[in-house]
């Protein structure tokens, strides 16, 4: 009989004031006003390391939600992810207070070129010994693109093509560009590199041209850890070819279940194996030693929270603006070029009026919310695992650094009880940890075709 599988955890946060639950950073018990500050960012990844957590999970947006509304008031008012700071800036300083904790980090694709953002990716990964992955996102906001000097969003699949063709440049450059050894730093015979061991890149597709060798020595993963997040028809495609970690949107595990074996198959697809995937829930947990004092604590949360922020959020998520809708007039969703995933699983749940939105964002966001002592918040946990056919969860931050700290203080233990939770830190890069087989991507995947002997 197999045993069962232990659970990963990512704590996900992004660096700004509102991220997820919208309206909590007004808690008297919350930090996120501290996001521009470093001591804030050491002491969450003190807490997480402390924690037993896989990784930060940094998200990020190039750009604003001016949607609802047709405007940014109530995006400035109530700081729904605006400002935003740069999340890469944040690494180094993480990883020197940590040695294990890795840090999952957002970039938008046309906001990036490969031959420069692959220097970055490979000096943090040089820095935290291996410790990095990068969030693939392609934009959702127009306003984004309008900062970067075109009219709007390219179109959504386009979006994905351009991801394609910056992939393979940026595995050109990590996987090819210098062979294992070309580093000798040989201080008696004066050669630091062997020039025949490092080679120039090709590189002429529809969107990027290189002809250039990588500027960075290769780092302990080479290709950082690579996750995606988008689950429309395309976005699966994207999924099935690249990522390594894929983080869903999902009502209930019979839902996550159907977008799990869609995103296993794509990867069989694509000539890779099913289990070369990990694949994440979003999740918020509010936790007590009891049952009462969980949804005490729950009940406080709901008084600091702003449904309309939620829905401000979720209007730039699906490009409608939902303020022009009376609260029981039926709402168009349609196509999409922003998330499509998002209106489409807004509409199977059910979602249809503006009502209904409001109390499914009651506390500030469209995320499930757990609430109950840690056995019952460990039920749910491994049903959504068994049931859903996932391997974790993004668990969000609903009150800094409080709910990280109750998870890992009381539902962490019972999950080590259960034997569903590791009990310490595994050794080696972010790749070694989660998946077992090495620091590098298996050969399986596309980027290993850029490879040296």
């Amino acid at each position: 009989m197999s045993q069962p599988k232990h659970i990963h955890v990512n704590a996900f946060n992004m660096n700004c004031v509102g991220h997820i639950h919208h309206g909590l950073w007004t808690h008297p018990r919350d930090r996120s006003t501290e996001y521009h500050t470093l001591k804030y960012w050491t002491d969450i990844a003190r807490i997480l390391e402390k924690g037993l957590f896989d990784a930060l999970f940094i998200a990020d947006v190039i750009g604003y939600y001016d949607v609802y509304q047709q405007g940014v008031d109530l995006t400035l008012r109530e700081g729904i992810q605006l400002p935003v700071n740069n999340p890469w800036l944040l690494v180094s300083a993480m990883a020197a207070v940590t040695e294990h904790l890795g840090f999952g980090v957002t970039a938008t694709v046309s906001a990036e070129h490969p031959y420069t953002f692959a220097r970055d990716v490979t000096t943090l990964d040089q820095l935290s010994n291996g410790r990095i992955g990068w969030n693939i996102v392609t934009g959702y906001v127009d306003s984004g693109a309008r900062g970067l000097g075109r009219d709007s969003l390219d179109e959504h699949d386009t979006r994905y093509d351009r991801a394609d063709d910056f992939l393979a440049l940026a595995y050109k450059l990590w996987e090819g560009s210098w062979e294992d050894g070309a580093v000798i730093a040989d201080k008696a015979r004066r050669i630091h590199a062997l020039p025949d061991k490092v080679h120039a890149v090709q590189h002429e597709g529809p969107y990027y041209r290189a002809n250039a060798i990588h500027m960075s020595a290769p780092s302990p993963q080479r290709t950082p850890l690579l996750f995606q997040a988008g689950t429309s028809e395309r976005g699966r495609r994207f999924a099935g070819q690249h990522a390594e970690g894929i983080f869903i949107g999902a009502r209930d595990p019979a839902a996550a279940r159907a977008s799990s074996r869609q995103l296993r198959q794509a990867a069989i697809d694509a000539g890779r194996a099913a289990d070369d995937v990990k694949i994440y829930a979003g999740v918020a947990v509010v936790t007590g030693r009891t049952e009462a004092e969980a949804r005490e604590k729950y009940e406080d949360y709901l008084a600091h929270a702003n449904p309309e922020g939620g829905l401000a959020h979720f209007a730039a998520s699906t490009g409608i603006d939902f303020a022009q809708y009376d609260l029981d007039e039926p709402i168009a969703y349609g196509n999409s070029n922003a998330i499509q995933s998002a209106g489409q699983a807004a509409q199977q749940a059910g979602l249809s009026t503006r009502r209904q939105l409001l109390e499914q964002f009651k506390l500030g966001s469209r995320y499930n919310t757990i609430v109950g002592t840690p056995a019952q918040v460990a039920d749910r946990l491994t049903q959504w695992i068994d049931e859903g056919e996932i391997d974790g969860f993004n668990l969000t931050r609903i009150v800094v650094p409080e709910t990280w700290e109750d998870f890992a203080e009381l539902v962490v233990p019972e999950l080590q009880d259960r034997g569903r939770y590791k009990t310490a830190h595994g050794e080696g890069t972010l790749r070694q940890q989660l998946f077992g087989h090495g620091d590098r991507l298996p050969a399986r995947h596309p980027a290993a075709q850029w490879r040296r002997s």
